[in-house]
C-alpha cells in the first residue's frame, strides 16, 4: 500500500501584495522522486521551502506523515529535523572540514557524541563518493563535491524527505553530472525527494511525478512520458520544448572535457 509523505492543501503564500502561491495543493508518496519545473520566479522555490517551514506559508495546509505541521505552536525545529534540505549554493561552513561539515548537524542538532556522529558522517561521505576529502575545506573542493558533502550532510540526518532547490544551477557544466549521477543513486534507493530543477534529462530519466508550476499555480502534473510527450495544456507542451532545447544547445557548446 502506499504512503503519503507529504500532503499539500490550498498552499498560499504571498509577498508584498503579491500572491506568489495561489491554492496549490500536492501528494508526495513514500519513496516518489517529485521534479518541480517552470519559469523562473514562479514560486517553485517559496513552495519547496514552505515545506520545511523555512518561508511560512499565509493560508493552506502541509502534512508530514499525516500530522498537521504548520498549525499554531508546532515545534519547527522538530519538523525540520524529518527534512534533508540541499540548496543550490551549497552553504557549507568555510572554517570546518568536509567531515566537520557534515558532523556538526549530528553533534548540534541530534546530540550524538563525537564517535557516534563522525562513524556515521564517514558512511554519508562514502555514499556520495567524498571519502577520499574529508580532511579538506570547502575552498579546496570544485563546486559539484561541495554540493556532494551537503548532500551527505542532509543524509546523515536520516531525513524523510530530502528537498533539492536547484542543486547544480551554480555548477559549471562538466560538475553538474557528478551530483545529478548522485541523486539517481538515491532516487534508485527509494529515498523520498522533491526537486525543483532545469535538467530535464534527470526529470525524465529519474522522476517519477513532473509537476509544471507557473505564476504560482499548478498547470499540469503527470509521469514524464505524459508530461514530455502527451501533455494536456499546450502552456506545457511550449514550455517543455523551450527548455529542452536551451539545454540541447548549452551541451553543445559545454567543453567536452577530452
Amino acid at each position: 500500500m502506499t504512503k503519503t509523505i507529504i500532503e499539500v492543501k490550498d498552499l498560499k503564500k504571498v509577498y508584498g501584495g503579491r500572491e506568489i502561491l495561489k491554492n496549490i495543493s500536492l501528494t508526495v508518496n513514500e519513496g516518489d522522486t517529485v521534479v518541480i519545473i517552470g519559469p523562473s520566479g514562479t514560486g517553485k522555490s517559496t513552495f519547496l521551502r514552505c515545506l520545511n517551514l523555512l518561508t511560512h506559508p499565509d493560508g493552506g495546509e502541509i502534512y508530514l506523515d499525516g500530522q498537521l505541521i504548520n498549525a499554531p505552536g508546532v515545534n519547527e525545529d522538530e519538523v525540520r529535523q524529518h527534512y534533508g534540505m540541499v540548496f543550490q549554493d551549497f552553504l557549507l561552513f568555510n572554517h570546518l572540514t568536509t567531515l566537520g561539515n557534515v558532523m556538526i548537524g549530528l553533534t548540534k542538532v541530534k546530540g550524538l557524541d563525537a564517535e557516534t556522529a563522525k562513524e556515521k558522517a564517514l558512511k554519508e561521505l562514502r555514499h556520495v563518493g567524498m571519502q577520499d576529502h574529508v580532511d579538506q575545506y570547502p575552498g579546496q573542493l570544485s563546486g559539484g563535491q561541495k554540493q556532494r558533502v551537503a548532500i551527505a550532510r542532509a543524509l546523515a540526518m536520516d531525513p524523510r524527505v530530502i528537498l533539492f532547490d536547484e542543486p547544480t544551477s551554480a555548477l559549471d557544466p562538466e560538475l553538474i553530472g557528478e551530483v545529478l549521477g548522485v541523486m539517481k543513486k538515491l532516487a534508485l534507493e527509494g529515498m523520498t525527494m522533491v526537486c525543483v530543477t532545469h535538467e530535464m534529462g534527470f526529470a525524465r530519466e529519474v522522476a517519477d511525478r513532473i509537476v509544471f508550476i507557473e505564476n504560482g499555480v499548478v498547470v499540469e502534473e503527470g509521469n514524464p512520458n505524459e508530461m514530455f510527450y502527451h501533455p494536456k495544456i499546450q502552456r506545457t507542451k511550449e514550455f517543455l520544448w523551450k527548455i529542452t532545447e536551451l539545454y540541447a544547445s548549452s551541451e553543445k557548446k559545454a567543453p567536452s572535457g577530452e
